[in-house]
């Protein structure tokens, strides 16, 4: 975790700051790449010792940290004993290094060196590997690239990286959720709350969203149930801890905090609830927007959101990340020195609302810089589909190695329309490109820019993007399982 204040980046410089806590950051050099390894680590959660993967610097701590103008130059050491390959989600690099199997490159075999050198996109961003099971281990870092104005402003800047974690392999995890084991097991939260939905479980859809059924079809999908989560984790982490033994962050009283908040769960998506702390959100995935009040602000899995927090006097502060339709918890805790901090239980007294199921959040978002004002070549229809039994999650109709490409040329102004016709979520992922949020439900907007995108169930939104550099992009679902499955296509770009 990053934990630094303005007063203290000049005074230290950033080629000597030291921090306590996790996740931690090697800093970019000027003349040699960053040594980056996936590897393995050991962590503690719950009083037991916990096998898991990641992304470790030279200082043996996990992630990167760019400085405003700092080329991304890296060497990547696959230190495991198998094959991987890094996705740096966020980032626009060359085509070639953007960290997909077999496209173009392969993946890196055990003991290979990478590297990689582009020129960084800023914001808060992450990296991970683009093999499922691999990111459902925790290979997986935050990637942060600073902007000058973030270095001049005067107040702290936090890194909170959530994940959802089994002490069980990967593999059997992942084989579970595909078989349907365990869908529709109420769950202890759902018994005990006696709601009508649970992390195996479903709640009632609200009304529809602009997915333009007829009246018989809305009728239909009115009494249908939305599938909230679909595996219960053994653990919810923020900085690879629990709330049984919370990243605890020292602070400057009366100061600020940009809290940058990073969704890399697999299969989970958070509400961030500040509790006392007035906040407001100033940017998602790396881009600023118009900024937003509030102290509740959700995220679907590969998002990532900006909140800038202001610090009363003195005191002690959880920030909790609240599992959707569900009573599990996670956080950070923001203390002044010799402030007392009390235990917070890891489940809540209720279960959290589902993530943004009329994409009023998504609504309120409006980007700083949006892209330029023109037209697009042509609109492209897309639709999600999938269920839960059999476990297959697809676009168009199709999976990953029968799917249809979407194609555009280099320079082309793309609308992509997403029709959600499934009773899960889906956070889409395009590789490569940022897009801005252009409709939602049917009604236009100069929404925020993004990568990913959370588009709820019966739910449609459209997204523009510039086609860039002709290649074969990747535009997939972030939900691992979902992923696994097939939910992947490709945003072809012609010259």
């Amino acid at each position: 975790m990053i934990n630094f204040s303005r007063r203290g980046f000049l005074a230290a410089g950033a080629a000597t700051l030291a921090y306590a806590h996790i996740p931690q950051f090697a800093f970019a050099q000027a003349v040699a790449p960053i040594q980056l390894t996936a590897g393995r680590r050991t962590l503690d959660i719950g009083g037991r010792a916990a096998s898991v993967l990641g992304l470790i610097g030279p200082d043996g701590r996990p992630g990167v940290m760019l400085d405003p103008g700092q080329r991304f130059a890296v060497d990547l050491t696959n230190g495991l004993d198998v094959e991987t390959i890094i996705h740096w989600h966020g980032q626009i690099p060359p085509n070639v290094q953007d960290g997909v199997p077999a496209a173009p490159m392969a993946a890196l075999k055990p003991g290979e060196v990478r590297s990689y050198d582009f020129a960084p996109s800023a914001g808060t961003h992450w990296m991970h590997s683009h093999i499922p099971i691999q990111e459902m281990q925790m290979l997986a870092a935050p990637l942060i690239v600073r902007r000058a104005e973030e270095i001049a402003a005067d107040r702290q800047e936090v890194v909170m990286f959530l994940h959802d974690f089994s002490f069980r392999p990967a593999e059997e995890v992942l084989a579970e959720i595909v078989s349907g084991a365990g869908h529709g097991d109420m769950g202890e939260a759902n018994a005990m709350s006696g709601m009508d939905h649970g992390s195996h479980g479903s709640m009632p859809m609200p009304q529809m969203s602009g997915a333009g059924q007829g009246g018989n079809d809305m009728a239909r999908m009115h009494s249908m149930q939305m599938d909230l989560n679909d595996f219960d984790f053994d653990a919810y982490l923020a900085n690879d801890r629990t709330l049984d033994d919370p990243d605890t962050v020292p602070v400057e009283a009366n100061g600020r905090v940009l809290l940058r908040v990073i969704n890399g769960a697999a299969a989970t998506s958070f509400w961030i609830d500040s509790g006392d702390l007035p906040g407001r959100l100033v940017a998602v995935d790396g881009q600023p927007i118009e900024p937003i009040p509030g102290n509740r602000f959700g995220l679907s899995m590969g998002q990532r959101l900006d909140l800038e927090l202001e610090l009363p006097d003195s005191g002690a502060w959880p920030v909790l990340a609240l599992r959707e339709g569900a009573r599990e918890r996670t956080g950070v805790i923001l203390a002044t020195p010799g402030a007392q901090v009390r235990r917070i239980d890891p489940l809540a007294e209720a279960e959290a609302p589902a993530f943004d199921i009329r994409m009023e959040q998504e609504s309120r978002l409006r980007a700083v810089t949006g892209l330029a004002d023109r037209g697009a070549i042509r609109p492209i229809d897309v639709m999600l589909g999938g269920q839960m039994q059999p476990y297959v999650w697809t676009i168009d109709g199709k999976t990953w190695g029968e799917h249809l490409p979407i194609s555009a040329s280099s320079g082309d102004r793309v609308e992509i329309r997403f029709h959600n016709m499934s009773m899960m979520g889906h956070p889409m992922h395009l590789h490569g490109h940022h897009f801005q949020v252009v409709e939602i439900g049917g009604r236009r907007m100069g929404g925020a820019m993004r990568d990913t995108l959370y588009i709820p169930p019966m739910t449609m939104a459209t997204i523009a993007v510039d086609a860039g550099e002709a290649a074969r992009w990747m535009l997939h679902c972030h939900h691992m399982p979902h992923l696994s499955t097939g939910m992947m296509t490709e945003f072809v770009v012609a010259a």
